[in-house]
């Protein structure tokens, strides 16, 4: 699909576009309020957080964009996916709309992104979550997407990805199945194949991550740990990590959940952030 019809097809009314160093970044800002940043994970897009962002926009003023790589946005301008980068990048895109003090809220490797932006700028985060976060790299788990994308023989495989296989991998995200539906599967394979987004993808899953979570304990700001207790991609063993990490933290395990609690069990999941955000 070509850009200006996923731009047709997957933009509304609060979507926003800035040149962030070159890249026309594709974002949405919504509500009043506090400012809580939403930050996706790998072969996402802002719109994992439609459903918590009908609800949340009520309460906050909540931003989300497309990272390089990712969603319209698409890949940047360097190739380069490295962990500083993508930091650097949401740093730039959070002075470009001058936003300077915030809570921040990311699922997988955005939540991964999340607790790195915070430990390097720890007095402008205010609160955190983390939805089924990576981060813990050393354990060696990971998702099927990041084996075939790391196995040399396999990785051309991912110059296309087929309907079915999309609809695979969102299986493999959710414990329930009846959320999996074909508009979900048709968003992510159109989203996917965006020009562009396959080679940022196999470029992210052969960078070279160092894992920094010993860092975790300098963190004083209130977190809170979400999990999916069925979670396939990264083991809920790694809620535990996290809450035991972080000094000020609390863990919501959800049963029968699995790896994107905001889109499996949008309500409960984004109740449970008012709370927090407004204890």
């Amino acid at each position: 699909m070509q850009l200006s019809a996923l731009i047709e097809k997957y933009t509304n009314s609060e979507s926003k576009f800035i040149d962030v160093n070159g890249l026309d970044v594709h974002y949405r800002d919504e509500g009043k309020g506090e400012v809580l940043l939403l930050i996706h994970g790998t072969f996402s897009s802002l719109h994992t957080y439609d459903l918590w962002t009908d609800i949340l926009k009520k309460h906050f003023r909540v931003i989300r964009l497309d990272l390089p790589g990712f969603g319209i946005t698409g890949p940047n301008l360097e190739s380069n996916y490295s962990m500083d980068l993508f930091i650097l990048f949401i740093k730039e895109f959070l002075a470009a709309i001058k936003v300077n003090k915030f809570s921040v809220a990311g699922n997988s490797l955005g939540g991964w992104m999340s607790w790195e932006l915070a430990l390097d700028c720890p007095n402008r985060v205010k609160k955190m979550i983390l939805l089924n976060s990576a981060g813990y790299i050393n354990d060696r788990n990971y998702p099927l997407p990041f084996v075939i994308a790391q196995t040399p023989f396999l990785r051309n495989s991912f110059s296309f990805i087929p309907r079915a296989v999309v609809r695979r991998f969102l299986r493999q995200v959710f414990c329930d199945q009846t959320c999996v539906t074909e508009d979900m599967v048709n968003r992510y394979y159109d989203l996917i194949h965006r020009d562009g987004n396959l080679d940022a993808f196999v470029k992210i899953a052969n960078s070279y991550f160092i894992q920094n979570t010993h860092n975790l304990s300098s963190l004083k700001i209130p977190v809170l740990v979400m999990w999916g207790s069925k979670d396939r991609w990264i083991d809920p063993k790694h809620a535990h990590y996290f809450h035991r990490d972080l000094p000020s933290s609390s863990l919501l395990m959800y049963e029968n959940v699995g790896h994107v609690p905001m889109e499996e069990i949008p309500k409960r999941s984004a109740l449970d952030v008012i709370k927090f955000l407004n204890n």
